[in-house]
C-alpha cells in the first residue's frame, strides 16, 4: 500500500497512528533517499509511542535509546555512515530480540542479513519538494 503525505505534520501523524497497535518486539527498515522522511516519520512514531525526548536523527551517534509508554523502549538507528556494521551488528541483534523494544533502522541494507522474517519496511519517496510516498506492507496495522 502506498500512502501520500504533504507536510511534515501528515508524516508525522502516520507515524503515531502506527505506534498505537505496537507492542514491542517490532522491526521497522526505513528506506529511502535522505530528506525522504525517515527521522520525522521515527519523530511521529516515537510521540505515539510516549516518548517525552526530542527525537533527534542517530546519523552521527549511530544508535539512540527512548524510554516509551508500558515499559516499552525504542531503539533508533542511522547506518547511513556505516561501510560495515562491525559491532554494531551484535548490539542490534540484541535490540531485535528483545521483545519490550521496537526497533527502528535507517538505512539497514548493511544488516539486512540479520534482519528478522516478519519485519516491516517502509520506503520513503520525495516526488515534490513537500509531498512524500511512504510505501508500507500490507501486513502493517494502521489505526484510523
Amino acid at each position: 500500500m502506498i500512502i501520500e503525505v504533504a507536510s511534515e505534520l501528515e508524516t508525522k501523524e502516520l507515524g503515531k497512528k502506527i505506534a498505537v497497535g505496537l507492542k514491542g518486539g517490532e522491526v521497522f527498515q526505513l528506506v529511502g533517499d535522505v530528506g525522504a522522511g525517515k527521522t520525522t516519520f521515527v519523530k511521529g512514531l516515537a510521540a505515539g509511542l510516549g516518548v517525552d525526548d526530542d527525537v533527534q536523527s542517530p546519523s552521527f551517534t549511530i544508535s539512540r535509546m527512548y524510554d516509551a509508554r508500558d515499559g516499552l523502549q525504542l531503539a533508533h538507528y542511522d547506518f547511513y555512515r556505516l561501510n560495515d556494521p562491525g559491532i554494531m551488528a551484535n548490539e542490534l541483534e540484541e535490540m531485535m530480540n528483545d521483545p519490550t523494544t521496537i526497533t527502528v533502522i535507517e538505512w539497514a541494507d548493511i544488516v539486512e542479513g540479520v534482519l528478522p522474517e516478519g519485519h516491516y519496511t517502509l520506503r520513503f519517496s520525495a516526488p515534490t519538494e513537500t509531498t512524500r510516498h511512504i510505501e508500507v506492507s500490507d501486513t502493517l496495522e494502521i489505526s484510523e
